[in-house]
């Protein structure tokens, strides 16, 4: 009789729960350089350079986050993805990114235009609490699957393929 085996999914767990770690500190280095940007060209000095073009301001800090998660998810937390660094792959990345900010504002746009709540924290709750956690999930899926694939030879299928093949089981004979 064959036990289940377990270990890919033991294994598959605990690379992911390293790996989204990595993923969420990252995330939040690219979230503070975007705030400290953003209040630089604002706020320093009283009225920063762009205080009157908040929006300018904001798409450079954003821009500013993006490039520090992309070099630090590609170094970091995708460290193990062997394919090199294409104008394909970032391509990708800035359509995730453009796909999760889009979520954002959906999840802020359906409290105040569905569900009418306008305060201060009815926005916070709606458009940074759930947008973003449902962003970030986004994020780290499509990051996984689609930005920063494994190579041809290691996908993940093929992987697990080749660890469950090769891993004893309790009537083969040793």
């Amino acid at each position: 009789m064959r036990m289940p085996d377990i270990s890919h999914t033991r294994d598959f767990l605990i690379r992911n729960v390293r790996r989204g770690g990595i993923f969420l500190a990252i995330g939040g280095l690219g979230f503070v350089v975007d705030a400290v940007v953003y209040n630089l060209l604002v706020f320093a000095g009283g009225e920063g350079p762009l205080h009157p073009n908040p929006l300018v301001a904001k798409t450079i800090a954003v821009i500013a986050g993006l490039v520090v998660t992309y070099i630090g998810n590609r170094l970091l937390t995708y460290r193990d993805r062997k394919a090199p660094v294409s104008w394909s792959q970032v391509a990708r990345y800035a359509f995730v990114n453009v796909f999760a900010i889009l979520v954002q504002l959906g999840c802020l746009a359906f409290s105040r235009y569905a569900l009418g709540l306008d305060s201060v924290m009815a926005d916070n709750i709606s458009g940074t609490l759930i947008g973003q956690a449902l962003a970030t999930g986004i994020r780290y899926v499509l990051y996984t699957l689609w930005v920063f694939p494994h190579s041809p030879n290691q996908d993940p299928i093929t992987y697990i393929e080749e660890r469950h093949e090769s891993l004893p089981t309790l009537d083969s004979k040793q």
